[in-house]
């Protein structure tokens, strides 16, 4: 497939989560995932241990079952005020209007998540890091985490739309289970979507000035 024509600063501002605007009927090939892939493959690993894995599940039935698992998680999630994306004031008419569009587009993913093409679960096999030192659970994380960020560039550089989830963690086993994931050995890490997308024009997010997070040498409160 060929690229969009983005500068590597619009690629990297202009990868958003696609929800409504995923075309649900148009296939996505092997052949793109399986680049999208062999990119994400250069992200960082740390001591050099290729633990990132990706199951990418296009069998209709798994696709739906997935689907079906994640509403279920969406709206245990829909109850969680102050996580919920719904249930977040801002302070300003221009930034609730855009959290407004967030929390719908949401609720439209988990309608439509399981007729996606395509889904994607990216996970390390490093073993489970349920309870373990931050160390080790940053760690294992930090070799899958990377390297679905560069999936999703990829992805969006060919005209693909994805949208990180972690939703779906509430019921993991339960998904580990329709595809054969081992869950005692992988963890999983993120569920995504990937769809051509309706259009390309996709604009950088409206985010705080960056000082507003910077700690200039030291913690300020």
């Amino acid at each position: 497939m060929a690229l969009l024509d983005l500068s590597t600063d619009e690629l990297l501002t202009t990868t958003r989560a696609v929800r409504k605007r995923l075309d649900l009927d148009r296939p996505v090939s092997d052949e793109d995932i399986r680049d999208c892939v062999e990119i994400a493959m250069q992200s960082p690993s740390g001591s050099n241990q290729m633990t990132m894995q990706f199951v990418v599940v296009r069998d209709e039935a798994k696709r739906r079952a997935i689907g079906e698992i994640y509403s279920t998680c969406f709206g245990i999630y829909r109850e969680m005020d102050g996580v919920y994306a719904g249930s977040i004031a801002k302070e300003s008419p221009e930034e609730q209007a855009q959290q407004d569009r967030v929390t719908s587009s949401a609720e439209h993913l988990a309608e439509t998540m399981g007729q996606a093409p395509a889904l994607i679960i990216a996970c390390s096999k490093g073993g489970r890091v349920d309870g373990a030192p931050a160390m080790a659970a940053a760690s294992s994380m930090g070799n899958v985490l990377p390297a679905m960020w560069s999936f999703m560039l990829a992805a969006r550089a060919r005209g693909l739309g994805t949208a990180w989830t972690t939703v779906g963690l509430m019921m993991e086993k339960e998904i580990a289970e329709v595809v054969g994931i081992p869950f005692d050995e992988v963890q999983q890490a993120c569920l995504s979507p990937i769809a051509h997308t309706k259009g390309t024009d996709f604009r950088p997010a409206m985010r705080p000035d960056p000082d507003s997070i910077i700690h200039w040498d030291t913690w300020r409160g």
